[in-house]
């Protein structure tokens, strides 16, 4: 049903009834008080249903009377109506009427009335003298109306501006959002590949179920815990798990929730939700993404500050100190971004614990996997070993999203199981991106050959680099070719040596496209960003440049005060001569990770040429075949394979590329 006054709405300390309850009387009266000026100005009368009227003029209601045709005659102020003795007949239409009505004459005539009575004509009048109430109330009547309107105004804008205070009052209020012990939605058994961090955990939860077994022998509850890790590594997960294994309340915000516009706002927020909690200890807060407030505190600097969110902070270090020693309050907050955070809020007792969830290794994947595959029909080929095998690297958030798109490539094929060449076509698309319209540029398709054939060759040629898993033409995401590498285990620390190897791969394809293609083009882009990023990690964060020996100076994520050069505001912490020996040690590394790729492609390159003649045939290859390849090319033996395609003028025209097509057919067919 319609409300014009809205919703109705319990609002804190209030009783949740309507703003007008209570005031059911004005209501009343405001309809008591329409209705009488309704039965006052609207008289109702019961009259039948009129008989059909001939109108007639003066003279012809005269001649009708003396003619004795007139039974009744009804007088008004200016008409006259009534019934015939005999219906009059219409001329012109040649309808009869039995009644009449006539327009009476401006002036009063006086020889009406004798002369409807010598004619026996029983006559009626109207009484248009006006009733005792509407003489009464009628001067009164606008006034009284006017009143009402004034008075129904005033509630509705009273109501209004009540409301709207009660809003305000509002405003400070926390939006955190209450989780009770009836809601478990998630507990620890949803949670895998993260076995340390549900450890730590799992005491967090047993301190506040058995918070007498930690006090009895004078141990103090911990105040707070920090989750840290990178992105999808399952930290609001298992704050999730917490609130469904502690079994107490659990309050969930994100930190985003406490900033406002107004200074003030926030730490009301801050200070609102405090109090909750202590009133439903024991208890359970968490903020999410909490470094948006619990930035380091940078007053009086270049960049300026922010007020509203500094007093956040200020009172969420406040609210942490006032808890009791023991009083069942802990807070869980989750980032990623560790290092920005203010020391205040890390120095112990406040977050007392930092738990950290990294990302998986093999065995934690598998574990993932078997979660997220649960409500998964499987086919009998799907080796989750074998699979968590081939993600190293992948957060839980990314082998969720593995097992979701291998359910919907098995939807489209309309399978009722979910097969491992589902799980490998959607393995592609997460890390290679879709897979695009083949290229049918005859001289592009060559270069991008030669390029991809080198990454796969220097890769092929150094010791310690991951093994080439396959090497491809065929366009993926916005990459032309793609040479991917699949390591065999996780690696949590690279040694000089394999980042240099590894700078060398990545410079294969440009030093490939030199020797072959006798001039470079943009494909390299990506190439030349990464192994760029990759010496200058090495110089300025590793120490691995031998004449600069083992300093720090400083990396992307020192904005905070202390950084080196980072930061706009802040100067570097060293001078120009270190920054111009810093430059020369990048070079100096990139120049020999060039100089290393091109010995080794110059020496072999007809194994070169045989892996981009093969990848021009057939497009893709895999590890077995690339590596009988490069057996068979080095070895001497002779193959049959055919030479790739001299270098001509650009056969970019529509028919080259379709002879091109159709020569690929049977090649096509054969595999």
């Amino acid at each position: 049903m319609f409300d014009p006054f809205g919703p109705i709405v319990p609002q804190p300390g209030g009783s949740g009834q309507h703003p007008f309850a209570g005031r059911w009387w004005l209501a009343v009266s405001g309809l008591l008080l329409c209705t009488l000026a309704f039965s006052i100005l609207v008289p109702t009368t019961t009259r039948s249903t009129p008989p059909p009227q001939m109108t007639l003029s003066y003279s012809a209601f005269l001649a009708q009377v003396q003619a004795n045709n007139v039974k009744t005659a009804r007088l008004s102020g200016s008409t006259a109506s009534g019934l015939f003795k005999k219906s009059y007949l219409d001329s012109g239409s040649g309808q009869s009427y039995p009644g009449y009505t006539t327009t009476l004459l401006p002036v009063a005539d006086p020889g009406l009335v004798p002369l409807l009575i010598g004619h026996r004509v029983e006559m009626t009048g109207d009484d248009q003298t006006p009733s005792a109430w509407l003489q009464m109330l009628g001067p009164l009547l606008p006034t009284l109306l006017l009143l009402l309107a004034f008075g129904l105004f005033y509630m509705v804008m009273g109501a209004r501006s009540r409301r709207g205070q009660r809003d305000i009052s509002s405003v400070g209020q926390s939006h955190a959002r209450l989780y009770t012990e009836e809601r478990p939605n998630t507990t620890f058994a949803d949670v895998a590949g993260v076995e340390s961090a549900k450890s730590e955990l799992s005491q967090e939860v047993d301190f506040l179920r058995n918070a007498w077994t930690y006090q009895r022998p004078g141990a103090r509850i911990p105040k707070g815990a920090l989750l840290v890790g990178p992105p999808g590594t399952g930290k609001t997960l298992l704050a999730r798990a917490v609130a469904g294994e502690a079994r107490v309340p659990f309050f969930s915000i994100s930190a985003t929730e406490f900033v406002e516009v107004f200074v003030g706002v926030g730490a009301s927020r801050v200070r609102d939700l405090f109090e909750k909690a202590k009133a439903a200890a024991p208890c359970i807060i968490f903020i999410d993404e909490i470094d948006a407030i619990g930035r380091r505190r940078d007053s009086g600097r270049l960049g300026g500050s922010n007020d509203e969110r500094e007093q956040t902070l200020n009172q969420l270090l406040v609210a942490m100190d006032g808890f009791e020693p023991n009083q069942a309050v802990i807070v869980l907050a989750a980032t990623n971004r560790p290092d920005v955070l203010d020391p205040a809020l890390l120095r112990p007792g406040r977050f007392d614990r930092q738990i950290t969830a990294e990302t998986p290794d093999r065995r934690g994947r598998e574990a993932i996997l078997r979660v997220h595959t649960r409500t998964i029909p499987l086919a009998p080929d799907v080796q989750l070993a074998a699979l968590a095998q081939a993600t190293p690297g992948m957060s839980g958030a990314d082998l969720a999203n593995l097992a979701n798109e291998a359910a919907l490539n098995a939807a489209r094929r309309n399978a009722t199981r979910v097969a491992a060449s589902d799980f490998d076509e959607a393995l592609d698309r997460i890390t290679l991106g879709a897979e695009g319209p083949a290229l049918l540029n005859a001289e592009e398709r060559r270069t991008v050959a030669y390029h991809e054939g080198g990454h796969a060759l220097v890769a092929c040629l150094l010791p310690d680099t991951d093994p080439v898993h396959r090497v491809t033409i065929t366009p993926r995401g916005r990459s032309l070719g793609v040479t991917q590498f699949r390591p065999a285990d996780e690696r949590r620390t690279y040694r000089r040596d394999y980042l240099l190897q590894r700078m060398a791969v990545g410079l294969g394809g440009r030093v490939a496209e030199e020797l072959a293609c006798e001039e470079i083009t943009s494909g390299a882009q990506d190439d030349l960003q990464r192994v760029t990023h990759m010496a200058r990690t090495m110089v300025m964060e590793l120490g691995m440049a031998e004449d600069l020996g083992p300093q720090y100076f400083g990396g992307p994520g020192d904005d905070a005060p202390g950084g080196r050069g980072y930061s706009p505001w802040e100067p570097r912490a060293y001078s120009e001569e270190t920054a111009r020996r810093i430059d020369a040690a990048v070079r100096r590394l990139i120049d020999d990770a060039h100089e290393r790729a091109r010995t080794l492609l110059v020496e072999h390159r007809a194994t070169l040429d045989a892996i981009a003649g093969a990848l021009l045939r057939e497009e893709s290859l895999d590890r077995a075949e690339l590596a009988a390849l490069v057996r068979r090319s080095m070895s001497g033996a002779s193959t049959a394979e055919p030479q790739p395609l001299p270098r001509t003028a650009r056969q970019d025209t529509v028919d080259a590329a379709a002879r091109y097509v159709e020569s690929r057919e049977p090649a096509q067919a054969s595999r």
